[in-house]
């Protein structure tokens, strides 16, 4: 690696340097053991994003339309528990809120199976918190599923 090579790799980060100098890292949810593609693989970001963004559209709907018939903060603090609830009931019990569901997305136990209900608790509140769901690792996911068991995967 010559000089230019070494003041420039602050622009793409210590990971594409680190591979550039010959490290493989593997791909996103091999040391969980999940396959690289298909069925039962990480989720990708775009997919979790789109259901996050159907499920708090649902939610916003839900506080607007039934409980405070204005467009306000007043309706998005609603939104808000609404969204907690939603996450924690459905992740509790079928693993997938309507969202996922949709985007074909499905939350699941590290070590295989369902989410426990006290665990789906603790990850719907970090998510409502929204930066531990901010933090990633390397194999894609948030601090909110780290810290719960959880990993998100493709149906």
């Amino acid at each position: 690696m010559d000089n230019r090579q070494a003041l420039g790799s602050w622009l793409s980060g210590p990971r594409a340097a680190a591979e550039q100098a010959g490290v493989d890292f593997g791909y996103r949810g091999q040391q969980l053991g999940l396959p690289e593609e298909g069925p039962g693989s990480i989720a990708r970001p775009g997919a979790r994003l789109g259901a996050l963004a159907v499920d708090w559209g649902l939610c916003s709907l839900i506080a607007y339309g039934l409980i405070t018939q204005s467009y306000g903060q007043t309706s998005q603090n609603w939104a808000l528990l609404i969204l907690f609830v939603l996450m924690t009931v459905t992740v509790g019990t079928v693993g997938a809120t309507p969202g996922k569901l949709l985007f074909r997305l499905r939350v699941v136990s590290v070590r295989g199976g369902r989410l426990a209900p006290l665990r789906a608790l603790l990850r719907a509140a970090l998510t409502c918190l929204a930066i531990p769901a901010l933090i990633w690792d390397r194999d894609g996911r948030g601090l909110h599923d780290r810290l719960s068991g959880a990993v998100q995967i493709r149906v």
